[in-house]
C-alpha cells in the first residue's frame, strides 16, 4: 500500500475528505520544518495542531519560522 493508497483509506475511516496534493506537500513541508527546528517529534504534532486549530496548512507553513 502506498502512502497515498493509506492516506485516502484513513480518510474513510475518519469519515472525512483526504486532502489534496498540494495540501499533502504543504503538510510534509511543515512537518519538516518543525523536525527540523526542534526534534523529530515536534512534525507530527504540528500537523495535529494545524487540523485541531483549523488552520490552512499554507498558511501554518507561513508562521513556523516566526516560532523560536
Amino acid at each position: 500500500m502506498t502512502a497515498r493508497e493509506w492516506i485516502d483509506a484513513f480518510a474513510v475511516v475518519l469519515g472525512t475528505e483526504a486532502p489534496d496534493d498540494a495540501t499533502v506537500e504543504q503538510l510534509l513541508a511543515l512537518a519538516g520544518a518543525a523536525a527540523h527546528a526542534s526534534e523529530r517529534t515536534a512534525a507530527p504534532i504540528a500537523c495535529w495542531l494545524v487540523g485541531r486549530a483549523g488552520v490552512d496548512p499554507a498558511v501554518a507553513l507561513e508562521q513556523a519560522p516566526l516560532v523560536g
